[in-house]
């Protein structure tokens, strides 16, 4: 089986960034999703940069933060804000027009890096809210690049990173016997949503989602890959 641990939130704090660069160079994360409008992006981008082992996707965001465009009024609040979070699905759905103009900015923010664009997620997972499913669809075939899994895309295998998406290593699933829990999954290949951090002010003043992270650290820093497991 092809696993990919693959850390969220690349660049959203310091304390983020750093958590998952520990959790790459000495143990078992692989991949990361830089936010492109975080507080610590471009220190991000230094460190992806220092280290071209580790694979970087884009963390697309509509659910937090400044928008990177001044020309999509219905996505934001008069401060530039965006007006959505993560209980979007109870909101009316967004100017889709607008959503793609702002994610490929993006992306192509992201591409100005000189980074290679390993794939496309979101923050909150919004880009698999079904109203958007076009537009997603369109960005995976323009930019020639994979997107993490979510059921209303899997009529459309040939787009996704991976077979399944394993959401439960998170919150109360935090543990050390992820293995033995994938290793009952019936696919060939599976990413492992991550959050590896050190806590810090910021994170503190955007996230609920704290102590875990530091635990979900600890952890990634001594799985031990099975003989079992494909690295991809």
């Amino acid at each position: 089986m092809k696993i990919l641990f693959n850390a969220d939130d690349f660049g959203l704090t310091k304390g983020v960034t750093d958590g998952i660069m520990k959790a790459h160079l000495d143990g078992i994360v692989g991949a990361t999703t830089l936010m492109m409008n975080g507080y610590a992006t471009t220190y991000a981008i230094q460190k992806a940069k220092e280290r071209r082992t580790l694979k970087v996707g884009i963390h697309l965001v509509l659910t937090w933060g400044q928008s990177l465009r001044n020309d999509v009024p219905d996505l934001v609040t008069p401060d530039g804000t965006f007006k959505y979070n993560n209980t979007y699905r109870m909101m009316e759905p967004p100017n889709l027009a607008q959503v793609e103009k702002e994610w490929s900015a993006q992306i192509e923010a992201f591409l100005a890096t000189g980074l290679p664009l390993h794939h496309i997620d979101s923050h909150h997972h919004v880009h698999g809210w079904e109203p958007l499913q076009s537009v997603i669809i369109k960005l995976a075939k323009h930019y020639r690049v994979p997107v993490r899994y979510v059921d209303h895309l899997k009529s459309y295998p040939d787009l996704l990173l991976t077979d399944t998406l394993y959401l439960d290593f998170y919150d109360d699933g935090v543990s050390d016997q992820i293995f033995e829990d994938l290793k009952q999954l019936d696919v060939q290949s599976v990413e492992v949503m991550t959050h590896p951090a050190y806590i810090d002010h910021d994170l503190r003043e955007v996230s609920s989602y704290l102590d875990k992270r530091e635990e979900e650290l600890a952890i990634l820093c001594r799985l031990e890959k099975p003989e079992w497991m494909e690295v991809f």
